[in-house]
């Protein structure tokens, strides 16, 4: 059932870039620390090379995924058909996240959409691509994106997400600091 391939081959790219919603899964090293799973849409994943991947990240009501590659780079992303054929991917790899006042930003924030919103970019060197059937996954329609988180970044303007993310993206719920700490001190 399961396939494990070397890297992210042309047909398997072609998969990616049809899927309107992907997960990303993270944990601290801590048994006690909470893993986290975050579905992400608006899209904003790209393919960077058969091993390299990344998505826009907007602002959320936490940043656990950039706390825990802070601390230990490990992730998972996947990507499930809701459609025939059936299909379920994980990249598995190990992630950073690029700030707006990183150098490599420049380069790689004109490959996405523009979002209100824009927090970080997460990039992932990815060292495990697999395939699993997917027969379990039920079927589903796609309507569109919700365009909610937008709306609210737009309307709260440059400074209003800077101060949201000051009082909800600077810590993990497990107490990890994330890059933002760091970037908001200066």
């Amino acid at each position: 059932m399961a396939k494990v391939f070397d890297f992210i081959s042309e047909e398997l790219q072609k998969f990616i870039i049809t899927q309107k919603i992907f997960f990303v899964g993270t944990a601290p090293l801590s048994s006690t620390g909470h893993v986290n799973l975050s579905p992400k849409g608006l899209d904003s994943f790209r393919i960077l090379s058969p091993h390299r991947v990344g998505y826009l990240d907007v602002t959320g009501s936490g940043n656990e995924t950039s706390a825990h590659l802070q601390e230990n780079g490990r992730i998972t992303l996947m990507f499930c058909a809701f459609q025939e054929p059936a299909c379920i991917l994980r990249l598995y790899g190990q992630g950073q996240t690029i700030l707006p006042d990183s150098p490599d930003w420049n380069f790689l924030y004109p490959l996405f959409p523009p979002l209100p919103g824009t927090r970080q970019i997460i990039i992932a060197d990815i060292e495990r691509v697999q395939t699993s059937c997917g027969f379990g996954v039920p079927l589903y329609e796609y309507l569109g994106q919700r365009d909610t988180l937008v709306n609210w970044a737009s309307k709260k303007g440059e400074e209003g997400v800077k101060e949201y993310q000051q009082k909800k993206n600077l810590m993990s719920i497990d107490g990890l600091s994330t890059p933002l700490s760091k970037s908001h001190r200066d």
